[in-house]
């Protein structure tokens, strides 16, 4: 018989409802919420027709309020199309196809009576079916909440960087008679409270933001997640963290001591405020605690640096260029765009290998034949061989001549296991990947729901996926033993760590205690340390190149700002999250040069974002996988040259590549002061130049170190670029001319050239970079 299904919190997906959801989950005394009723049908890819079988024709909600039981019609409802473009993930990935599953399983909703506070309420639904048969769910309950004053503890902790004494006033921060708690029948789930913010003060940080510098006059949250594209359209991001400086009037900066979601409205609601509200565990009574930084935006840095953990120095070779595409899945094609790099005399430094593997356990080269460990054990070198007509006939031999040109080798991973959903019938009951997943299982080191079954992935991307448990050394040495022969045998010189969006959920468990509200956005700092922790057992720096974190994350590698198309928009956007991530602790970081998605970059846009990411902490650049489709759209400078008959692409990005390799010192040198001082590698002006109002009318510009100020020009079509110098003498790079600051300089920005200015005092030290000789 079909059943039906009521989830009140549905996928767990933050910006979007299902259509089984109680919307609100927990209402306010007064509201009235809506119930959301579909057939539970197994979950079906977007290639699968519609199911067969009975429909629902009529579906009542029974419901009790304590005095009373009276029975609620539920009407036909469909899911909106925001919702349902957002539960499939946005624009491509089969999105459509995912939107009409979602909109097929519209549903059935009731909205109930106003609730009143102090009471609890019970429902439940009954269904009649097309074939005559009727089904009904468990009871649910609901109570009302309300905003209160004395349900919780918010503790302040003024903190100076170096111990320093506090300058008087920072415990006035927050606004008198601003806590309120949310609390109902069943415990306290929120708290909010205001933070002073005066007229001349500007708010920036809460990790990587790809929509504004400075967040005044915006709303935005805190929780991991995948958004596929257009993130500062949206206002989400992959690495968002509940710390903010305050800059411009007294100097100061605030972290919310929580890994659950919080959200900030930025002086919108109050422009004399940031109100700010956190999701609480439920208790009688909660406690949130609340750090006040004192100083300047380096001393703020400096002292959440010194609570959360800050980066490491990585090796000088992670400065060079980086190489990378999706479709790049045979040692052949690899060697063959190294290749073209050599005999074009671009210089790289490190590629990428994402088609590696099987995409099944991401543990082991595809088409490598073996036995299977039906236990789970992880295998050793020894345990492979290769065809010699397969994708990877030697892969060992190809990464030691790779390591013999100077380049390394990072492999592609994700934290998901496919499952019988997502695997082909071609993979039998007793493959690797099953095996692995069955072992993963029964040892406890797969994420649970909340009633102690696997998680199955719910994101668009290995849908249905297991997803290992990484919150517990024992789960993240399980995951990491069957990769290790790839770091001692063949020696991997680093992990790309994609993914780590994919835990939705309050109710999930991990092995580590905390539940999923606290846990999920913890997920991706547990992940790059696993395997920063696999090379470093290895004798090998920790490089990991992650798109997805949270606080904590500053200690654990290298990150990159994600999906994007190749846009002017995505370019401006990507250089606005390069500045907010490093201004929340992240030193190293890079974007997919001129974008990722869609097709090949026009030149002038490809040319102007790689002489732009040659300034900035990592360059690399990066291709979507097309499904092998004619024309490629590989980001390689020699195929945008093909593509748009623009020769003169491969003589531009070979300079901007070979001046990127003369700068390689100036970032050994920089990353190693930035972790001795906390002045980010990639910082905003507001950082040496904090009570210059001026610097926030010019956003898109940066100190590369202390002695480089870069502004790329996102804008196309254009012969002419201001930027604004503050105070200080400034060296024009590539003219030479030296200019006082305080003033805006226009110059002429050729294609290839992005203008950059020097301090005047170390010109001398920094012309041959620039200018060297013959």
């Amino acid at each position: 018989m079909s059943a039906i299904r009521h989830r009140p919190a549905g996928t767990g997906h933050p910006y979007a409802t299902s259509p089984d959801q109680r919307v609100p989950l927990r209402p306010e005394a007064g509201q009235t919420a809506r119930l959301g009723l579909t057939l539970d049908t197994p979950p079906r890819k977007p290639e699968d027709p519609l199911p067969e079988g009975p429909q629902i024709v009529r579906a009542v909600c029974t419901w009790d309020d304590g005095t009373a039981t009276s029975e609620l019609d539920l009407a036909p409802a469909q899911i909106s199309a925001e919702d349902a473009a957002a539960l499939a993930g946005g624009d491509g990935h089969l999105a459509q196809a995912q939107a009409a599953i979602a909109a097929a399983d519209g549903g059935w909703a009731v909205t109930t009576p106003p609730l009143e506070a102090g009471r609890r309420y019970r429902y439940r639904f009954t269904a009649e079916l097309s074939d005559g048969t009727s089904s009904s769910t468990d009871w649910f309950e609901v109570s009302a909440g309300e905003w209160v004053k004395d349900a919780g503890e918010l503790v302040l902790d003024p903190v100076r960087a170096g111990g320093a004494a506090l300058r008087p006033g920072l415990e006035d921060a927050v606004v008198p008679g601003s806590v309120e708690w949310f609390r109902d029948a069943d415990g306290v789930h929120l708290v909010r409270f205001a933070l002073r913010l005066e007229a001349d003060e500007h708010v920036v940080g809460f990790g990587e933001r790809f929509d504004a510098v400075d967040q005044r006059g915006k709303r935005l949250d805190a929780v991991v997640f995948e958004q596929y594209k257009s993130q500062g359209e949206h206002g989400r991001t992959y690495l968002p963290m509940p710390f903010a400086h305050v800059v411009g009037g007294r100097g100061w900066g605030f972290h919310v001591r929580t890994s659950r979601r919080t959200w900030y409205d930025v002086g919108v609601t109050r422009p004399d405020a940031v109100v700010v509200e956190a999701a609480l565990g439920g208790a009688p009574h909660e406690r949130l605690e609340l750090a006040l930084y004192d100083g300047a935006p380096h001393e703020v840095l400096q002292a959440f640096g010194d609570e959360v953990g800050r980066a490491e120095e990585l090796p000088a070779w992670v400065f060079r260029l980086w190489a990378s595409g999706n479709e790049w899945n045979t040692q052949e094609l690899v060697m063959a765009r190294m290749d073209a790099h050599r005999d074009l005399d671009i210089p790289v430094g490190a590629i990428v290998i994402e088609a590696w593997s099987d995409e099944e356990g991401i543990t082991i080269w595809r088409d490598a034949q073996y036995e299977v460990n039906l236990d789970g054990a992880p295998h050793s070198a020894e345990d492979f061989t290769y065809p010699a007509g397969g994708a990877w006939p030697d892969p060992k031999a190809m990464i030691d001549e790779l390591h013999a040109r100077g380049i390394k080798v990072l492999l592609w991973q994700i934290p998901l296991l496919k499952t019988e959903f997502d695997l082909g019938p071609e993979v039998p009951h007793d493959s690797q990947v099953l095996a692995d997943g069955r072992a993963m299982v029964a040892a406890g080191h797969a994420v649970r729901e909340g009633d102690g079954s696997p998680y199955h992935n719910r994101g668009w991307w290995f849908p249905q996926a297991l997803m290992a448990d990484l919150s517990t050394q024992e789960g993240r040495d399980w995951w990491t033993a069957k990769r290790r022969y790839l770091v001692e045998h063949f020696d991997v010189d680093g992990f790309k760590t994609d993914g780590g969006e994919h835990a939705w959920g309050d109710e999930l468990r991990y092995g580590d205690g905390r539940r999923g509200d606290e846990g999920n956005n913890r997920y991706p700092v547990h992940y790059a340390r696993a395997f920063g922790d696999l090379l470093r057992s290895a004798g090998k720096a920790p490089v990991t190149f992650s798109r997805a974190g949270f606080t904590g994350s500053q200690k654990h590698g290298i990150f990159w700002a994600g999906d994007e198309s190749s846009t002017w928009q995505a370019f401006r956007s990507s250089v606005t999250a390069g500045i907010t991530a490093s201004a929340s602790g992240i030193v190293y970081w890079g974007w997919d040069l001129g974008g990722f998605s869609g097709p090949v970059p026009e030149p002038e846009l490809y040319v102007r974002a790689a002489a732009a990411a040659a300034f900035m902490p990592v360059m690399q650049y990066h291709s979507e996988f097309n499904h092998h489709q004619r024309p490629l759209r590989d980001r390689t400078p020699w195929h945008v040259a093909e593509t748009h008959d623009a020769p003169e692409v491969v003589d531009q990005f070979r300079e901007i590549a070979k001046l990127r390799e003369r700068l390689v010192p100036y970032l050994v040198e920089q990353a190693r002061r930035t972790i001795d001082t906390d002045r980010p590698l990639m910082r905003g002006l507001f950082f040496d130049w904090p009570d210059d109002a001026r610097v926030w009318d010019w956003p898109g510009e940066f100190l590369l170190g202390d002695d480089l100020l870069v502004h790329p020009v996102t804008e196309p079509g254009v012969t002419t670029w201001e930027t604004y110098l503050p105070a200080g003498e400034w060296v024009d790079v590539w003219s030479g001319e030296v200019f006082a600051g305080g003033q805006v300089v226009a110059r002429e920005v050729p294609v290839p050239q992005v203008p950059v200015f020097c301090r005047a005092d170390r010109w001398a030290t920094l012309r041959e970079t620039f200018h060297p000789a013959a």
